[in-house]
């Protein structure tokens, strides 16, 4: 079960060299994965990559077919610890993940994959899940990747950008023996476009094949005095490698006129964006052709300093096109310049806002802003003189009623805290943990209930310090995929150990709401692939929890 079939899409998994392949972002990056011979993939389900998943699932028969294992992990460090097999075999494998949530779960294997390096490339595909779309903390994959020296790609989000980057992050990998990561935006997921396809190719060694003949070597276990070791590697062979490879390989991209006064350094994922402003300004048309210089960077970490340098001279004005805070990108290039002696006059966060999705209204305003202070001749008439015939955007907040997300009509999670609003009017109010999932909207109005939420399966233990004997009871929401992710480790071991008084309510729906209708471990659906039919229940009481009660009708 999941939110959405791809079998029939599926089929195009199978075109051929020369052949065109059209649909989104996630299935182009499926394809590219086979055209890459990858090995083996993985991954944990969640927007925006939710149906990358999906697509992985629909499809496995054909990545059968072409000797390729596919793993649904049960949670993101499960999927990254997968990669392991890159480290001793030249095979290539990728899993797939929501960021950064998905990154601050998987970081211990991360971490240490990419203290080791690999030996075959190894590929994560992260959903960045950034700005109005999201449903997440606002933070970025991109300091991840500077701590761990993972090497980061943000292409341009139209399909053989995407396409390109996925067997560009393979050979980058294995140039420079370092995990890639490869960012896909919402808006690149589910983007619609074709591209000119290859044929599939078999893995050149299969994981059948590795086991057959095993092999390891101690000089890649992350311990003293190895560790060491791997840190000299990073600086002094792996990044000059990386920086060779993208240099060598033009994976960053320039476009427009070569001599001019100014320019503009955009994140590869936010390139659309930027050409639609600057159309609307009359500085570039829909196909991309643009009166101002543009220098795409498709892989945004580690930055080519020589490169960026070369982009720079002759011009007095750049301009940094960085979503996201903190800048990272604006400070390193400021560091290039400086270093350089340089005069160029960066801009950048001031005219672009700090933190905030970077929507085409926002793109426009600091477009416009940067050339009327770097180059107020390249804009039209109009738009240099002040628009006194514009209309004011009206204040509809007082007009507009808020519209929190909330259950659906009929929903069986209704009931529960309608139940628990009642037993509240009798005992008071009672401290309550919730978890990620759709019972998180209990905390908004009309219920109320539900206080923080600490990460996907923690709801229980982020009660922990107040299971100390108190007055009353602390009370923790989860659902079963929480439970199945995280929470059985993490938060019910965790109670029987300490010998918890808190009471725990796990709403089982059968399948992971919270990720797009993916079976997990207590789904009742017969699944060919995947063990199902094991009660949530039982392995409550297998961990020592013994006082259990289940309730099969929420009404």
């Amino acid at each position: 079960m999941a939110e959405r079939s791809f079998k029939a899409q599926v089929e195009d998994l199978k075109l051929g060299e020369g052949e065109t392949f059209t649909g989104e972002g996630i299935l182009a990056i499926t394809k590219a994965l086979l055209e890459s011979g990858v090995g083996y993939v993985g991954g944990y389900q969640g927007a925006p990559i939710s149906h990358l998943m999906d697509v992985l699932a629909d499809a496995e028969e054909l990545l059968a077919e072409l000797g390729v294992r596919y793993e649904a992990n049960a949670n993101e460090a499960a999927a990254a610890a997968m990669l392991a097999a890159s480290v001793h075999y030249p095979i290539r494998g990728a899993v797939t993940f929501k960021g950064p949530v998905g990154v601050n779960v998987a970081s211990d294997a991360l971490a240490n994959l990419s203290s080791s390096g690999v030996t075959g490339g190894a590929l994560v595909i992260v959903g960045e899940d950034y700005g109005e779309g999201s449903s997440i903390m606002q933070e970025r994959t991109h300091p991840f990747a500077m701590k761990a020296q993972m090497w980061l790609l943000d292409p341009r989000p139209n399909l053989p950008s995407i396409v390109k980057a996925v067997s560009d992050g393979f050979d980058l990998s294995e140039a420079s023996n370092t995990p890639v990561m490869l960012m896909v935006r919402i808006r690149s997921c589910h983007v619609t476009g074709s591209f000119t396809a290859r044929d599939n190719q078999r893995p050149k060694l299969t994981v059948k094949d590795a086991l057959s003949n095993p092999r390891s070597d101690f000089n890649r276990v992350v311990l003293p005095p190895m560790s060491y070791a791997h840190e000299q590697d990073k600086v002094k062979n792996r990044w000059p490698a990386a920086e060779a490879f993208i240099r060598d390989r033009g994976l960053n991209e320039i476009f427009g006129p070569s001599d001019a006064p100014l320019g503009i350094v955009v994140q590869g994922g936010m390139y659309n964006g930027l050409i639609r402003a600057l159309q609307r300004l009359g500085l570039a048309d829909i196909y991309g052709a643009t009166d101002v210089p543009i220098y795409v960077l498709n892989v945004t970490y580690p930055l080519i300093s020589s490169e960026f340098l070369d982009f720079a001279q002759g011009k007095d004005h750049i301009l940094i096109v960085e979503e996201g805070q903190p800048e990272f990108i604006e400070t390193q290039l400021g560091s290039f310049l400086y270093r350089a002696g340089s005069q160029v006059k960066l801009h950048g966060k001031g005219l672009f806002p700090m933190a905030g999705e970077y929507t085409g209204a926002v793109m426009l305003d600091a477009v416009e802003g940067f050339l009327k202070q770097a180059a107020p001749q390249m804009l039209p008439t109009q738009v240099r003189a002040p628009n006194t015939d514009r209309p004011a955007i009206p204040d509809l907040t007082k007009t507009v009623p808020i519209r929190p997300p909330g259950f659906c009509t009929g929903c069986p999670e209704r009931p529960i805290f309608a139940a628990m609003k009642l037993v509240e009017k009798e005992l008071g109010k009672h401290q309550i943990a919730a978890d990620i999932g759709c019972h998180l909207f209990a905390s908004l109005p009309p219920f109320e209930i539900g206080g923080a939420t600490m990460g996907y399966g923690l709801g229980p233990a982020a009660n922990g310090a107040f299971d100390g004997g108190g007055e009353k009871r602390p009370i923790a929401i989860i659902g079963d995929g929480g439970f199945w992710h995280n929470g059985l480790s993490s938060s019910f071991t965790n109670m029987a150990f300490n010998k918890s008084d808190g009471v725990a309510i796990i709403v089982d729906n059968y399948y992971s709401a919270a990720t797009g209708g993916q079976d997990v471990m207590s789904s009742r659906a017969d699944n060919a692939s995947k063990a199902t039919k094991n009660p949530i229940s039982k392995a409550l009481k297998g961990i020592g929890i013994d006082w259990v009660r289940q309730i099969d009708r929420t009404y």
